[in-house]
């Protein structure tokens, strides 16, 4: 989807929908490092896995290269919560709310 796309389910579904962007070349991160997607899935961490608790379902799309950083942000943030990264990402795969298209 492009960015008019998303700025009308933003409009339509307010309190059901979070957008936000991780530009490298234009953000740094809390650490003074260039903003990355798992930057910006650390800061809203706790929401997140509440509401992939709750049913919600995550998309990454993009670059293979991106992953690694990404799951590893994940397990350091699962671990801190006392989950088991291996197990809680089963889970979700599982329950198919794990969506991933890298190329």
């Amino acid at each position: 989807l492009y960015d008019d796309e998303w700025q009308t389910v933003l409009k339509s579904h307010p309190d059901n929908f979070r957008l936000d962007y991780a530009i490298s070349r234009e953000q740094e991160n809390r650490k003074g490092g260039k903003m990355y997607v798992q930057d910006k899935v650390e800061e809203y961490a706790d929401e997140i896995f509440k509401k992939l608790d709750n049913g919600a379902h995550i998309y990454f799309c993009g670059l293979k290269g991106m992953m690694p950083g990404i799951q590893d942000m994940l397990k350091t943030v699962a671990e801190g919560k006392g989950l088991d990264y291996d197990e809680w990402s089963k889970g979700l795969k599982k329950k198919k709310q794990w969506h991933v298209e890298v190329y």
